[in-house]
């Protein structure tokens, strides 16, 4: 089974988490396992490593591989999202972890996975799903959602400012037929896309494409709740370290962060705080750590990853 994924920022990853022998690490990306095999490596007796993934095939690579690698640590992998950390942990006996890791990349196995339907490279069935158990789908958002919640998600998701036009040209389309593959989808949006805007800049669909994995996901609101978790299930100096890829995820760990490092609600013309909130974290990067020139040449899938750490006090 080829499970390839390249991990990005591998050893800034391995810096920042500052492992230490008999240490938890929890990798709740696990992927291919590209982050975790080095971070095993790097444990030995009573350390362990727990690594999640909702992506059953990157689970079953991730064992085969893990379990090639000679150390005295032991690992745990379970099939399920990384806002399951601490119900994992917990059930395995583990109540604190010394490091958390969250690649939010898509794999490069997904993507040229080609019905797992991705990309907008190749042709597949709409599905998008990182869970194949879920029942939610690209397909079922592009043909039964109404008009004007498919322009919110492609507008709020991707950013892309023709997103109204987008789905009305879905909606228009759908009418004439169920809009089933990435192929139809792709013709859509580049007819609704003006042609002078099709011209240059990256491909026309990737902002539809990016929005409907972002929905079908969750990947947003999953976030956001489990960037709290994972500093809950932080030991005194445990590190929290995420890649992002694109400016929504990245701001959502921007913020999340900041709310960790300075949780006060009180109004900014209060001379002292009243409301008793105290910092739980400090930041150890100011600004996002960003891939080398050598890396994004050897790896152009990197080219958009930030790095941002956090440390529990």
């Amino acid at each position: 089974m080829n499970f390839e994924h390249e991990p990005v920022l591998l050893n800034e990853c391995l810096d920042m988490l500052n492992i230490k022998c008999n240490g938890v690490y929890i990798d709740g990306t696990v992927g291919g396992a590209g982050h975790s095999a080095e971070i095993l490596k790097r444990l030995g007796e009573g350390g362990i490593l727990v690594g999640l993934d909702k992506d059953e095939t990157a689970i079953e690579v991730s064992k085969k591989r893990l379990s090639a690698i000679k150390t005295q640590a032991r690992f745990i992998l379970e099939n399920t999202s990384f806002k399951n950390m601490k119900k994992v942990c917990f059930e395995k006996g583990i109540m604190q972890a010394d490091g958390v890791l969250l690649d939010l990349g898509v794999s490069s196995h997904q993507l040229d996975e080609g019905e797992r339907g991705f990309s907008y490279w190749q042709d597949a069935r709409l599905d998008m799903r990182m869970d194949k158990k879920q029942e939610l789908t690209a397909e079922v958002i592009v043909n039964e959602y109404d008009e004007k919640e498919i322009s919110r998600i492609i507008r709020d998701y991707g950013e892309e400012k023709w997103a109204s036009r987008i789905a009305h040209f879905i909606v228009k389309e759908r009418q004439r037929r169920r809009i089933s593959t990435t192929a139809e989808l792709v013709e859509i949006v580049k007819a609704a896309i003006p042609a002078s805007d099709r011209r240059n800049g990256p491909h026309p669909a990737r902002r539809t494409f990016q929005a409907l994995r972002i929905a079908v996901n969750d990947e947003l609101n999953t976030l956001k709740d489990t960037i709290e978790i994972a500093v809950s299930m932080l030991a005194k100096g445990g590190r929290l370290c995420i890649i992002s890829f694109h400016s929504l995820e990245d701001r959502i760990v921007k913020t999340e962060f900041q709310r960790m490092v300075n949780p006060c609600t009180c109004p900014p013309e209060f001379p002292v705080c009243v409301c008793g909130k105290k910092p739980v974290a400090v930041k150890i990067t100011k600004k996002p750590i960003l891939p080398s020139e050598q890396e994004v040449v050897n790896n152009p899938r990197a080219r958009s990853a930030k790095l941002r750490v956090l440390e529990k006090i």
